[in-house]
């Protein structure tokens, strides 16, 4: 095999483990912020730092194969996310809990875990399309189970993009994968992507189309 070839398999496959570990401190970050405003003590605000951390890449990993998942697996995911959580509950006192940093947090978990649940999935060999829905999932998990856990509706029942931009980054990257092109420009353009549309959406109120309602109709 060619050695630029293999050398930019190199660079994708680091690109795409810190791509994990970011993905996982953002959205720990937020879960510890979810645990910080529902009041919970430190314990609780670790566990669900964790959770939100990594629920969607041991989803992931378990149903693609990848097992033990590598939350479990590797140190690094543990510390990360203790790290976050520790993080917010000193910062906790200085934080408005509603502000545009803890959106930031969450729009930018998504993106990270949306394009490395993509491209994992296509080295355990799915089909891309499958790959892209399970880059979604990655990046849905964290922030449905935080949500869920403080009893609040899930983000992605809320707001259409939520999905939809996860979605579009892992078809983005499934794209480039099918066209043999450099990954690791995709794995950024796909988050990018992602993130764009996550933020316009709260920005400009983006949604998708809804059903009009009886009253409305008439």
């Amino acid at each position: 095999m060619d050695e630029p070839l293999l050398q930019g398999r190199s660079l994708a496959a680091q690109l795409l483990f810190v791509f994990d570990l970011l993905g996982t401190f953002v959205f720990a970050l937020s879960g510890a912020a979810a645990g910080v405003k529902s009041r919970l003590d430190l314990f609780g605000l670790m566990f669900l730092a964790f959770a939100a951390g990594n629920a969607g890449g041991i989803a992931r990993d378990v149903l693609i194969g990848a097992v033990p998942p590598a939350a479990i697996r590797d140190w690094k995911y543990v510390t990360v996310s203790v790290v976050a959580g520790l993080v917010m509950f000193l910062w906790s006192p200085g934080i408005n809990l509603r502000s545009w940093p803890v959106l930031v947090f969450d729009a930018a978990g998504l993106a990270l875990f949306a394009v490395t649940g993509t491209q994992k999935a296509l080295s355990f060999g799915l089909h891309p399309m499958m790959a892209a829905l399970m880059g979604m999932l990655t990046g849905i998990g964290g922030g449905m189970l935080r949500d869920l856990l403080v009893r609040e509706t899930p983000l992605v029942l809320q707001a259409d993009i939520y999905a939809v931009a996860a979605l579009a980054a892992g078809v983005l990257v499934a794209t480039g994968h099918t066209l043999q092109l450099p990954l690791s420009g995709f794995l950024i353009a796909g988050a990018l992507l992602c993130f764009w549309l996550r933020m316009m959406s709260l920005y400009r109120g983006w949604h998708l189309p809804r059903p009009l309602a009886h009253s409305e109709q008439e």
